[in-house]
């Protein structure tokens, strides 16, 4: 079994959700969106490319959130 991939919970928490499939996307997805956009204005590299260096991002954000 894979390894629980850490996405830093909610992007936009609400302090008393009603479900927890009202949470929204997850801070993970929220930073590989932001990364992707200025990944996409190069104009550089194939799609698969753009998501695999987003989220590559992304993890590095939340790894450096945990360990300030």
């Amino acid at each position: 079994m894979s390894e629980k991939i850490n996405d830093g919970g909610p992007a936009f928490p609400l302090k008393e959700p009603l479900t927890s499939d009202c949470l929204g996307m997850s801070l993970r997805d929220y930073f590989a969106a932001k990364a992707m956009q200025s990944i996409v204005a190069l104009n550089c590299c194939p799609a698969t490319m753009v998501a695999e260096d987003a989220y590559a991002i992304a993890d590095a954000m939340l790894e450096r959130r945990e360990n300030k």
